[in-house]
């Protein structure tokens, strides 16, 4: 359900009182404020609202970079999501420059990214992760879980938000700590 459904519903909600939740088939899935925030696409001038995504199920956000050892974990990451979508999980990617291994441009970070590694999941333009200019989605993720120590540390925050698992850069995609913990949260 999009800001905009949410927003016609609650208004729905007071202007008749006679419709119930029931009423509305997603109204049950109100998202969490950890996600209710708009992001600038990848190599775009789309923006994404993650509540947007947001599915009533587990979200997966990674820090990631272009020119990292660790870059190569884009290709699990699709694997986990292909994997995953259908049952309504999703993964965003956040691009980001504080470790000093960034694509020069955002059109060369999403062609590493779309062309050389075939993500389909979301990701969000260059944004920081750590520090006082960190994002208002990774101050939150920094403040309960711990900040990224490299790029690609993984955070699974559960369905409603309250409960997040930060997995460091070492942590692959699939057949990990990472993906057993999803399962158990779906």
């Amino acid at each position: 359900m999009t800001r905009l459904q949410r927003l016609f519903f609650a208004l729905t909600l007071s202007i008749a009182p006679s419709v119930s939740a029931a009423d509305a088939p997603q109204a049950e899935q109100s998202c969490p404020a950890l996600f209710d925030h708009a992001f600038k696409k990848l190599h775009s001038n789309d923006t994404l609202n993650l509540c947007d995504l947001y599915t009533g199920k587990p979200m997966i956000l990674i820090n990631t970079a272009s020119h990292c050892g660790y870059t190569r974990q884009f290709k699990g990451l699709e694997a986990l999501y292909q994997k995953y979508k259908k049952e309504g999980v999703e993964l965003v990617g956040f691009a980001s420059d504080d470790f000093k291994q960034a694509a020069k441009s955002e059109m060369e970070a999403a062609s590493i990214c779309y062309k050389n590694y075939g993500v389909t999941f979301s990701m969000i333009a260059p944004t920081h992760v750590r520090g006082d200019d960190a994002n208002e989605v990774f101050t939150r993720l920094n403040r309960q879980a711990g900040k990224p120590s490299w790029n690609f540390n993984k955070y699974l925050v559960s369905a409603d938000g309250s409960q997040i698992q930060r997995f460091g850069s070492n942590t692959e995609p699939t057949d990990s700590a990472l993906e057993k913990a999803l399962i158990k949260a779906l």
